[in-house]
């Protein structure tokens, strides 16, 4: 449980109780319903971190896009909705070279020019020889982007990094070393799901 839930929580819940209180009646329902919902929002399952040489879903959520990204290399577009796990894990194991924060507009998620025009911050981690790049993006309800790391942390794969409040969207940018494991329409969970294999690596 991520411990901004049970602050959420607490507090509809003291809301809830101070309305059926002061309205002697059911008025104060809807804030438990709400208390009862961050609960199990900011929920955070323990996962099974696959190993070799592939890299993880950063993220929960439906993959609604598999692109080249203008490059050599591909995008992998995540949607997370509101029934979605939130917390953000690191694709692969290495180094934190760049943070960068940039504000935007709040679309919905599933957009595709929510990639490019939303309120996101983009990490890129290095090691073993290659280098990925994911995105925090911002939806049409999440207003708040969080990311606990800095540059120069070193990150174990699977390693949790963060969250978005509420329904969004994580690109994850992969090098031709790559190769795409996921395609649109499938399900990934954040730390387990493998989204891509090294070319030319064993595992």
């Amino acid at each position: 449980m991520v411990v901004d839930g049970i602050y959420y929580a607490l507090a509809l819940a003291a809301g809830g109780a101070l309305v059926s209180f002061l309205t002697r009646g059911w008025w104060g329902l809807p804030l438990f319903v709400l208390a009862l919902f961050c609960l199990y929002f900011f929920r955070d399952p323990e996962r099974a971190i696959p190993e070799g040489p592939v890299a993880v879903s950063p993220a929960d959520g439906k993959v609604v896009a598999v692109k080249p990204d203008g490059g050599s290399g591909t995008r992998i577009s995540i949607f997370l909705s509101i029934f979605d796990v939130h917390v953000n894990r690191a694709p692969i194991a290495g180094t934190i070279t760049g943070v960068s924060y940039h504000p935007g507009r709040f679309l919905v998620a599933s957009r595709e020019d929510a990639s490019l025009q939303n309120e996101q911050n983009t990490v890129t981690v290095e090691g073993e020889g290659t280098r990925v790049t994911f995105k925090q993006i911002a939806g049409l309800i999440a207003r708040r982007i969080v990311f606990s790391k800095r540059p120069g942390d070193k990150l174990r794969k699977g390693e949790r990094v963060g969250l978005i409040k509420f329904g969004s969207r994580v690109d994850v940018f992969l090098g031709p070393e790559w190769e795409i494991a996921v395609r649109p329409g499938m399900r990934v969970a954040g730390g387990s799901s493998i989204i891509a294999r090294r070319v030319g690596k064993g595992g």
